[in-house]
């Protein structure tokens, strides 16, 4: 019963590409005869799966959308990890709290009682951080995770950063979801190479229909790439400051956040590679000492700003 169930499976995952399937390349993958093959198709038509044949010689099938979401068939790994996973959203993700509720009391009702222990240890011992962040349709996600499963190009607007909307051809290649946000990657066809993209700035995604083969992205995996776009798209200012205190004194006080480095025995210099000056600004105040701004500049009108205005606010 086990070994047939895991087949059914293995032929769902298949026909879920939506390409078709002649008989024999069924049977071949699933190692099993034709008539095997037809016998378990029958099978997930009765549960309400839209699987359309074809007769003859190059006879075959294709899984076609239907007008009803037929029963799941899971392996009891994916049914915990798609409860563990609403159950994050249930307390509280982009607007889908009550959805995910709903769909979470569902998966756990039909759960035999030993997956129902295991997904109530995750509740009880696991507790969701909800960071705000920008909402992104669900149904954007569906059809933007479908592209990447079936290897389907995609057109969609795109608003970048101080830049006018624009129409992109990509080739979608992951989803990635970073510091609070959803990010695509894929492999924009009109600049002629790999980019990020993020979900809140793209809008009407559109599946073209037409395949491609993916690439290989210049990344060990699709999280790295993001976290290396996001890096080069930052803006690096190198701070210097002469703190006219000792450098034991003040590397406790600034920890791993800036580099510190003896003068002389009353004074040392302090370093950090920041994208806002308002972080040096606020160690620089933390530290109950004197000091001298090296570079750049613009830390000195900052500062000199912010102090008018502490000045305002204690008169």
């Amino acid at each position: 019963m086990a070994d047939s169930r895991s087949r059914m499976l293995r032929l769902l995952s298949l026909l879920q590409t939506h390409r078709y399937w002649t008989g024999d390349e069924l049977a071949n993958r699933l190692e099993v005869s034709p008539r095997t093959v037809r016998r378990d198709v029958d099978r997930l038509r009765e549960l309400g799966y839209p699987v359309r044949a074809s007769r003859g010689v190059a006879g075959g099938y294709q899984l076609e959308a239907g007008a009803s979401l037929p029963p799941l068939l899971l392996e009891d790994e994916e049914a915990v990890a798609i409860a563990a996973g609403l159950s994050t959203a249930a307390a509280g993700s982009a607007g889908h709290e009550e959805p995910a509720l709903r769909a979470l009391s569902k998966i756990v009702q039909v759960m035999p009682a030993r997956l129902r222990r295991r997904v109530a240890a995750i509740q009880e011992y696991t507790v969701p951080v909800v960071l705000p962040g920008p909402a992104v349709d669900a149904s954007v996600l569906a059809s933007l995770a479908q592209a990447c499963r079936d290897d389907e190009r995609l057109e969609f607007g795109y608003t970048a950063r101080d830049a006018a909307p624009s129409l992109r051809r990509v080739e979608p290649h992951r989803l990635v979801t970073l510091g609070r946000r959803w990010y695509l990657v894929g492999y924009d066809l009109d600049r002629q190479d790999w980019r990020t993209f993020r979900l809140d700035r793209l809008t009407e995604p559109r599946l073209t229909g037409v395949p491609f083969r993916q690439r290989t992205l210049p990344a060990p995996d699709a999280a790295a790439y993001v976290r290396q776009s996001i890096d080069a798209a930052r803006t690096h200012i190198p701070v210097e400051v002469r703190v006219l205190a000792p450098a034991d004194d003040v590397i406790p006080l600034v920890g791993r956040w800036a580099s510190v480095s003896p003068i002389d025995g009353s004074s040392c210099k302090l370093s950090m590679d920041v994208d806002t000056l308002d972080w040096p600004v606020l160690l620089l105040g933390s530290l109950g000492a004197d000091f001298e701004v090296v570079a750049p500049p613009e830390l000195v009108s900052r500062l000199r700003s912010v102090g008018e205005r502490f000045a305002r606010c204690a008169g």
